[in-house]
């Protein structure tokens, strides 16, 4: 491991480009991630703080204001884009009981269960005794002809669902193998059970399909939910959505007499059905309290000197988890300082070098979201409600959770799309003498769990960076234990806090990439585009009209 003492001394570039200084890295990460900033969380003094410290660092960048524009006032733009959130926390106890023919059982938030707060405008959480059914992976997907529901009616029941697809534990299959698609995360079977009727959602909790462990599933359900402004919530929720350890899993499955294994490999062929575990219900009750609140991006930009209108976007998420549940050392504030602090001292420092550089001749925007934490609340509310027009912006390059160690040989996105933002990434990165390596997770979904998917599902050309495994000091062998200690240590926990010995010499040179892709893209009078057989391409596509 890199010592301290190299941060005075790190700096990173390549040809003519900029210098990206570590010890900035490292300050801002130590400020966003202090115990002042109360864990970063929406609607909270943590997010004031962090908003007025975000604006600040982009006026002393030199940036144009590229929020709202501001009442009255033509082309006025203020700081921010204001993100309406509806706030969901439940209120008092979390009262939870299994039935069974042998009596009841209590179960306890945190511990048992990981209970969310309802977002289907319900006051209040109060059913007894409702049946448990399980479905499966709850996967709907005419195109890979897929049903695991077969007309079996879901309401007033609660629906115990698998996480991941159907081919995560074989590699094979209708769903691309080990690479997890939408149909494998969480947020998707929230949605389909709601559309379905069902009472509530259960996902089993399974380390290695989640790719992550109980404790980060227990803290980042337990506190205060988050969700977009709808009119119709109940299609997106059902009245509970939770999660289950799995050896409690296993155990209801045997009261109600069935197995857990054997049920999970008939889950994983197209003749799964159904089935409702006899004689085991769950009663619960709750209160939820439910409020509307305005949360904040926080956007400012480099104004191009000859295709104003034109955007390239970099993004990072300056939200984290706020104040929850202690530790075992007792500790209640989520610092956050990997996830996302790294992402926004990145964008921070890419802002400087804009700023101090000659303007180029497209738009740059620099813009950190909210609300990432809480399903990507707030990259969706800008993709759906842009200040810049999505078929006029070239390309958009996120960052979230970046190494603060040193420099590695490879680099890596998060997922597995094809576009030519990626090749052209590939192609810089030769400067740097390093190289592209696939996600060596795609089965964790990474690709539908950053910034940069609501503007890709638009269309947009888009990808998330993440730092390379392959460290110069140390080799896969370091990269891939310093991933594993972070995920099951520190990822969303008030562990992930700023460490002195933190050289961040690594992102300092990867930032250098990043401004030269960005820069190249801003300077050119190209459009990149996703793969011909890519998801997106059509919708990408479907606009070309107003690129000319």
């Amino acid at each position: 491991m890199f010592i301290c003492s190299l941060l005075a001394a790190a700096t990173a570039h390549a040809g003519n480009g900029p210098e990206f200084d570590a010890k900035h890295l490292s300050q801002d990460v130590k400020v966003l991630a202090s115990d002042e900033f109360e864990g970063r969380g929406p609607n909270t003094a943590g997010e004031n703080k962090t908003v007025a410290f975000l604006i600040e660092q982009f006026k002393a960048a030199g940036l144009q204001p590229a929020g709202d524009l501001l009442k009255g006032q033509k082309n006025v733009r203020s700081w921010t884009q204001d993100v309406p959130l509806g706030r969901f926390e439940i209120k008092g106890p979390v009262k939870l009981q299994l039935h069974d023919a042998k009596g009841n059982q209590e179960l306890k938030q945190g511990d048992d269960m990981a209970v969310r707060a309802a977002m289907n405008g319900s006051k209040k959480v109060d059913f007894r005794n409702a049946p448990l059914v399980f479905v499966g992976y709850g996967v709907n997907a005419p195109e890979r002809k897929w049903d695991d529901f077969k007309g079996f009616d879901l309401r007033g029941k609660l629906a115990v669902v698998l996480i991941n697809d159907p081919d995560f534990e074989t590699g094979t299959g209708d769903f691309g193998g080990k690479a997890m698609t939408y149909y494998g995360r969480w947020t998707y079977k929230y949605e389909e059970m709601a559309r379905r009727g069902a009472l509530g959602t259960i996902i089993v909790h399974e380390t290695a399909p989640a790719s992550y462990g109980w404790a980060t599933v227990k803290n980042s359900n337990t506190n205060v939910m988050y969700d977009i402004v709808r009119k119709q919530p109940a299609l997106a929720h059902a009245s509970m959505e939770a999660w289950i350890q799995r050896d409690l899993a296993v155990d209801l499955f045997k009261r109600g007499g069935q197995d857990f294994e054997a049920l999970k490999k008939q889950a994983q062929t197209r003749n799964f059905k159904p089935v409702q575990l006899q004689g085991v219900t769950l009663t619960a009750s709750y209160a939820v309290d439910a409020q509307t609140i305005v949360s904040k991006n926080v956007a400012g930009r480099v104004v191009g000197s000859a295709h104003p209108e034109q955007t390239v976007m970099y993004s990072a998420h300056w939200d984290h988890l706020g104040v929850g549940l202690p530790d075992a050392k007792g500790d209640k504030i989520y610092n956050g300082a990997v996830d996302n602090a790294t992402g926004i001292a990145a964008l921070l420092e890419l802002a400087r070098a804009y700023g101090k550089a000659p303007a180029p001749q497209r738009s740059v925007l620099f813009l950190a979201v909210t609300a990432e934490e809480k399903g990507l609340l707030g990259s969706e509310y800008y993709a759906a409600y842009p200040l810049y027009p999505l078929a006029e912006t070239v390309g958009a390059i996120n960052m979230d959770a970046l190494s603060p160690y040193g420099p590695a040989r490879n680099f890596t996105i998060s997922g597995s799309a094809k576009l030519d933002l990626l090749d052209q990434l590939i192609a810089k990165a030769k400067q740097y003498d390093m190289v592209y390596a696939p996600d060596p997770k795609p089965e964790a979904g990474h690709f539908f769990r950053s910034d940069h998917f609501p503007l890709a599902k638009r269309g947009v050309p888009a990808i998330s960076f993440g730092s390379g495994d392959d460290w110069i000091d140390g080799g896969l062998a370091a990269g891939h234990k310093s991933e594993e200690d972070y995920v099951v240590n520190n990822y969303h926990q008030p562990s992930d806090e700023w460490k002195a010995e933190w050289p961040f010499t690594g992102m300092a040179r990867d930032l250098g990439l990043l401004y030269g892709l960005g820069r190249d893209l801003a300077e050119s009078k190209d459009w990149p585009n996703w793969a011909q057989d890519a998801e997106f391409r059509i919708i990408r596509d479907a606009s070309a009209s107003k690129r000319r």
